[in-house]
């Protein structure tokens, strides 16, 4: 070919490329990432849900995708953030959506708890529930390591048979709710707590730190908890709370569209365990690491 024609092909060449495709004298080349869009990606406005829904999107980049954060929506309106096509997936629990948003009967079996709502979800709003992770975060009690030496506590009924060389830091209203102090007493029996005084949320665990109290509520991935050398989470041995398992909620509009998109978040969620996502959170509280380095190293090192 003389120079003139090979200097008029590679021109062509650039003018069908600029012009949106791959071509190779004459024949269109496949781009690895065509066909793929934009992904929002919800999340909460807490730090473990900030965490892993940044994990997902992450994830999603590494496989070519775009991905549009939607971050710190409130609780209560998330769920209808995603019935209304503003995101498109957020990391949810399973408890949350039986009782909060299915309005369902509480139910303790993790496997029932995610079919309840993996089917629902589906005929009501058009969400499919993705695989969910052995991680948990529902509601526990948390003593100081060194009582729970003492007195050789490690569940909830060891715990109710010591209540009374316990004092107990309560948030007010724990005490009242059936899914709280009234409803564990009906399942392991009265707590006749030496003392019991009420502190806000936020102060508990300086509370237990300091040795003004022994035993409070807890949420059973809080990053503190990752010091196992000052707290305790104890094993709820009648399974009186339900499960809070996260999964990842998707529109089945986008499963459709990126059918890989489930693969690509379930393989992140399997290694989403409760002693994994306890340490993530504590790298950001306790810490005070940012949480998008915390999620990036993460995926970093879980990445295939």
């Amino acid at each position: 070919m003389r120079p003139r024609k090979i200097f008029l092909s590679l021109i062509l060449a650039l003018v069908l490329l600029v012009s949106g495709g791959l071509y190779f004298y004459g024949q269109k080349m496949v781009d690895p990432n065509q066909g793929k869009g934009t992904i929002r990606v919800g999340s909460k406005d807490f730090t473990e849900s900030s965490v892993v829904a940044e994990v997902y999107a992450l994830a999603l980049e590494d496989k070519g995708y775009k991905v549009e954060r939607k971050a710190n929506i409130s609780s209560s309106l998330i769920h209808n953030s995603l019935v209304h096509d503003e995101i498109d997936l957020y990391p949810e629990y399973t408890g949350t959506g039986l009782l909060s948003i299915l309005g369902k009967p509480m139910e303790t079996n993790p496997k029932k708890v995610y079919q309840t709502v993996k089917t629902d979800y589906q005929k009501k709003f058009k969400l499919t529930w993705l695989d969910y992770a052995q991680a948990n975060d529902g509601q526990g009690l948390v003593i100081r390591t060194s009582v729970a030496k003492k007195y050789g506590i490690t569940t909830i009924s060891d715990l109710q048979k010591e209540a009374k060389n316990l004092r107990f830091a309560s948030q007010g209203e724990f005490d009242q709710r059936q899914d709280g102090l009234a409803g564990l007493e009906k399942a392991y029996g009265k707590f006749d707590w030496k003392s019991s005084q009420v502190y806000d949320n936020t102060l508990k665990y300086r509370v237990l730190e300091n040795g003004d109290a022994d035993v409070t509520p807890a949420y059973t991935t809080e990053g503190q908890l990752a010091q196992t050398d000052k707290f305790t989470l104890l094993k709820d041995d009648k399974s009186f709370w339900p499960p809070y398992n996260l999964a990842p909620v998707v529109r089945d509009q986008i499963l459709e569209k990126y059918p890989e998109v489930g693969p690509i978040l379930n393989q992140v969620t399997a290694t989403l365990t409760t002693k994994k996502v306890t340490q993530l959170n504590a790298k950001v509280d306790v810490q005070k690491e940012d949480y998008q380095k915390v999620a990036k190293d993460y995926y970093q090192s879980i990445k295939k």
